[in-house]
């Protein structure tokens, strides 16, 4: 079957399949990457039509963070620690690289401590002091980040890690962290805000399975083709021309004729 395969008018074929494979795996990927935004967009707008609620009445200290809870609006009430303030390193926000500022706040329903995330600054010298006084702070809800072994320096940490802040903040501590979104009242210089993660989005399933249609033509498309190769190749056979590992068979010998056969045994005896 490779000889019939190997023919011009199949291979000139298989080449026009190989393009038009190509074609559509490029539309799958395309039609991937609408479900992927698609979902985006779905998970943007279902964030943004949540309601903020109290923090106290989601989740309370030290309780596992449920995966729910990621990026939910939120409030607390409250103040700001005056020592405690962080860094965290080697972060990025618009292209820029930089360093998150992250604040203790003690919520006064709780008396426990919520890491809070006041913003980003390109130059650690620009964090300054967290406001003073009593305000309510609001902001999407995230998990601890995992810890690190990325080396830093003083006043700094490597992630949003609670088992480290734990130890090093007083009193009972949020399992979570608050990307803040704005401070009542709003006093003194603003940092330039973090905007809040979206949890896993996922897919668009109507798009993806969109995706998958174009990538099952595309198999379609060589199935279709290998058939053709093989249904030629056994018309040929069919026609008496034979498949290509029997064009060197031997050719059958007739009883009596050849070198080995005697004379006069031709099949008919003669009668003395």
């Amino acid at each position: 079957m490779l000889r019939t395969a190997l023919q011009p008018r199949f291979l000139a074929l298989l080449g026009l399949v190989l393009v038009v494979g190509v074609v559509f795996v490029q539309l799958g990927r395309w039609q991937l990457g609408v479900a992927q935004g698609k979902a985006v967009e779905e998970a943007v707008a279902a964030a943004r039509a949540q309601q903020p609620v109290a923090l106290t009445s989601v989740l309370g200290p030290h309780e596992a963070f449920p995966g729910a809870l990621s990026s939910r609006p939120v409030t607390a009430s409250g103040h700001y620690l005056a020592d405690g303030q962080l860094l965290v390193p080697d972060r990025r926000l618009d292209g820029q690289p930089g360093s998150w500022v992250l604040t203790p706040f003690v919520v006064d329903a709780t008396g426990a401590t919520l890491p809070v995330l006041r913003g980003f600054v390109t130059d650690p010298s620009d964090a300054g002091d967290p406001p003073e006084g009593p305000l309510t702070v609001a902001g999407g809800l995230a998990p601890p980040e995992s810890p690190v072994d990325t080396p830093v320096g003083p006043g700094e940490i490597g992630s949003v890690d609670t088992s480290l802040l734990v130890s090093a903040w007083p009193g009972d501590l949020y399992n979570a962290f608050l990307f803040l979104e704005s401070e009542d009242p709003a006093t003194g210089p603003q940092l330039t805000r973090v905007p809040t993660p979206l949890g896993d989005t996922g897919l668009q399933w109507r798009n993806a399975a969109y995706a998958v249609q174009w990538w099952v033509f595309a198999l379609f498309a060589l199935w279709l083709w290998w058939r053709m190769v093989r249904e030629d190749h056994r018309s040929r056979g069919v026609a008496g021309v034979g498949p290509a590992e029997d064009d060197d068979a031997e050719p059958a010998v007739e009883p009596g004729v050849g070198p080995d056969a005697s004379p006069g045994d031709n099949g008919v005896r003669e009668h003395l």
